[in-house]
């Protein structure tokens, strides 16, 4: 017995009322609808319908039944799509919004190496300091550093975005290193503008510890940030995606190693997951295998142990 198409005239039966109307929305003669019926039953081993000349009713065992019939109807039509999807090639333009650092720290590069595997996808990447509005911009993913998540989006975790405090041999040559905390409110800051946030902030255990800084430069864009840093203007709390080849060189020295600056979470970002484009599925996965690690390939250069930031899961 066909069970999927018995599953089918059973539905349509009970949805149409009559065997007659159940056979003309099949296509098939009255007998065959009949005959699929009474094979299910079978099949079930119980009676499904009640009968009459007149009137087709549920017994107790087919009210339970159809919701199992309904979902077997839809897991074999999800299977099929899945198939579907597996063998279409993906193509066409995906549109992707980060920030200028990550963008060139690391996401280009990723980007690239992707269309190495699917050259028939086209990448148009967005740089910005905010947010963007992946409607309005038709962004299909945002790769995002953030700790602030919008509940009306899907957030993808890749990593967590370790910072680590710095300053150029210039800067400390002539002003010193600090040696505690404290001692930062007497340095001169360069730092993020990030609306309220106007102190550093670092870990102490489960707790937050937020030291006031006094900002003689601050700018929007970490790559302005990093410059004005590896400049002497002052001390930088900046991340370790960017700033790790300057702390290789020596352009930069990392001070005050033994406080952990509070992590980011870095999020693959995207409006559903319904009728969502092949290409996209492919590239979030693309994103999670790379970070598979506990650490990011970046950290695992500088010998930075992520802390213990709990990033929001895949709702």
């Amino acid at each position: 017995m066909d069970r999927i198409t018995a599953a089918k005239v059973f539905i349509e039966i009970t949805e149409q009322g009559s065997f007659t109307k159940a056979a003309a929305k099949l296509n098939m003669s009255t007998a065959m609808v009949s005959r699929y019926l009474s094979e299910l039953e079978q099949w079930f081993g119980t009676r499904l319908m009640h009968r009459t000349t007149r009137v087709i009713s549920l017994t107790e065992a087919g009210t339970a039944t159809l919701p199992a019939c309904r979902k077997m109807l839809m897991a074999v039509a999800e299977a099929k799509n899945l198939v579907i999807e597996q063998t279409k090639k993906a193509k066409g333009v995906l549109r992707v919004a980060t920030s200028g650092s990550f963008a060139d720290a690391y996401l280009v590069s990723a980007l690239v190496e992707f269309q190495k595997l699917h050259p028939e996808i086209e990448i148009s990447l967005s740089v910005g300091h905010t947010l963007s509005n992946l409607v309005e911009d038709r962004i299909d993913l945002a790769v995002r550093v953030t700790n602030t998540l919008d509940p009306t989006m899907i957030a993808v975790p890749l990593t967590l975005c370790n910072s680590v405090m710095c300053a150029a041999p210039e800067y400390l040559e002539k002003y010193g290193a600090p040696t505690s905390l404290e001692e930062l409110s007497e340095h001169r800051c360069v730092a993020h503008f990030s609306g309220s946030r106007k102190n550093y902030r670092f870990i102490k255990g489960e707790d937050i510890i937020e030291v006031p800084v006094k900002r003689y430069f601050e700018s929007n864009e970490t790559n302005v940030i990093t410059r004005a840093v590896l400049s002497g203007a002052g001390v930088g709390m900046l991340p370790t995606f960017y700033v790790g080849k300057h702390l290789k060189s020596g352009k930069l020295v990392r001070i005050l190693p033994q406080f952990q600056p509070e992590p980011l979470g870095i999020y693959a970002i995207y409006l559903s997951r319904h009728h969502q484009p092949l290409s996209l599925r492919l590239l979030v996965e693309f994103l999670k295998l790379q970070f598979k690690d506990a650490a990011a390939p970046w950290d695992h250069e500088l010998g930075v142990i992520p802390s213990g930031v709990e990033n929001k899961k895949e709702p």
